[in-house]
């Protein structure tokens, strides 16, 4: 029981860009290599003409801008609340969440969309069952309480991270002009809806942890073509409804030395339009705060670009809460460089701020991963097992085994996230709930 426990932590791991994506992300830096060095040489000339003129980085003044999201991806909340899940404000009574966020500093939620989440049968995946009218659903509540969104475009039916890139199963099959084309249309079909819906998009995201590659594609000159269809439908949009929507390309493992820099010089030898370079950080798995600086500073000074941290949490207990294991266990991952507590849950996030804060004006936002993740109801595991099943409320239904059966075909089930939650086991807030206005000192 314990091993079949220990893969099923690998199997929800991989979501949030742990260890699991070695292989392919050690794959993904050669040949990222080798293009950039092809690029190079095929674009000296023309880059030339076009050399950005490098920022000095003494001359940034330390920060952060009024402007600053402090943001959560509360991706899961629609299946949550179905599962019946509550949420307590710090008065005790039940609340709406996006309500309870806002009040505690909350200006920005990340919302992930999938293309197609659902079986044959239309039932769901899992993981939020995350498409567009998910996205809507949680967005106009957002609106509701002055809060803006980013969008997450995964371009998959499922999970995307550093180990799996999947195809879209409408998609499959196609070559790489059919399913450029396929991404654009659909980036505009969904964000139209979107911003018909009345929800404030501020960011969208062309891709998530796109370090292994995007959409089945693993050539860079293919990913930049799916990149820029991505974002030619959102500068559209953009000036359609007279919005300055930003837009964001996501990797993770900012740890392993060179893989920025080389992301970032690939998206320019291909001319790949974008604003914001965002990175996942989560401290047991991503190196220093020394080093997110470093790589975080080098496509500052040398492209530019803004940047932010899309996705960071912490744990608060190693309690297992629904029964299906969490991520941070104990004897995981060795050292986590913080202890587990509520203390160091807020701790995590300030100091990764005061971080940012050193690049002034350039960082633009920090996001919390799932801060309202916690269990469904139940008395015990299978209980819970058939919410998770009816609802897509764990990380994978059974449903999804058809798209990915390598993973959520045999191990799916709860949340490995509700230990790194800002509620506890019965939505009743914890103190970093407040993380936000404690950092702003409000």
């Amino acid at each position: 029981m314990r091993k079949k426990l220990l893969v099923m932590l690998m199997a929800a791991c991989i979501l949030t860009g742990c260890g699991s994506d070695k292989d392919a992300s050690n794959e993904q830096a050669t040949t990222a290599s080798e293009d950039a060095k092809k690029d190079n040489e095929e674009n000296d000339e023309k880059d030339d003409k076009k050399e950005f003129e490098k920022i000095d980085l003494s001359t940034i003044e330390e920060g952060i801008s009024e402007d600053f999201m402090y943001g959560v991806d509360i991706s899961t909340l629609i299946t949550q609340e179905k599962s019946g899940v509550v949420y307590y404000n710090e008065a005790g009574e039940e609340e709406d969440l996006l309500k309870i966020l806002a009040d505690n500093g909350v200006n920005t939620v990340r919302i992930r969309v999938w293309n197609d989440p659902y079986d044959e049968n239309k039932k769901g995946y899992g993981g939020g069952n995350c498409d567009t009218a998910n996205a809507i659903a949680i967005g106009k509540r957002a609106a509701e309480n002055g809060i803006s969104c980013i969008i997450d475009y995964h371009y998959s039916d499922f999970w995307a991270d550093p180990s799996k890139q999947m195809v879209p199963k409408a998609w499959e099959g196609m070559n790489v002009d059919e399913k450029s084309e396929a991404l654009y249309t659909f980036t505009k079909d969904s964000l139209k809806q979107i911003l018909d819906a009345g929800v404030d998009v501020c960011m969208v995201q062309i891709g998530n942890e796109t370090t292994s590659g995007m959409s089945g594609e693993k050539d860079w000159k293919k990913i930049s073509k799916l990149m820029n269809s991505g974002s030619k439908a959102i500068r559209e949009l953009s000036e359609e409804y007279e919005k300055d929507i930003l837009i964001a390309v996501h990797f993770t493992n900012p740890e392993k030395a060179g893989k920025y820099v080389t992301y970032a010089l690939n998206l320019k030898n291909n001319n790949v339009d974008y604003d914001v370079f965002a990175s996942s950080y989560y401290p047991f798995w991503h190196g220093t705060l020394d080093n997110l600086e470093k790589v975080l500073g080098q496509i500052v000074e040398n492209y530019g670009k803004k940047v932010m941290v899309a996705e960071i949490s912490y744990a608060y207990t190693l309690e297992d809460l629904d029964g299906h294991q969490n991520t941070i266990y104990d004897g995981a991952w060795g050292e986590f460089g913080y202890e587990i507590s509520v203390d160091s849950q807020i701790k995590v996030v300030e100091d990764c701020v005061n971080t940012l804060a050193k690049l002034g004006d350039y960082s633009i936002g920090i996001c919390y991963w799932e801060p309202a993740w916690i269990p469904v109801p139940g008395a015990d595991v299978e209980e819970r097992a058939k919410l998770w099943e009816e609802f897509g409320s764990g990380w994978a239904s059974s449903f999804a085994s058809g798209y990915d059966p390598k993973d959520a075909g045999e191990y799916y089930g709860g949340s490995a996230w509700d230990n790194q939650a800002w509620f506890d086991k019965d939505g009743k807030p914890l103190d970093s709930l407040n993380t936000y206005e404690k950092i702003k000192g409000e």
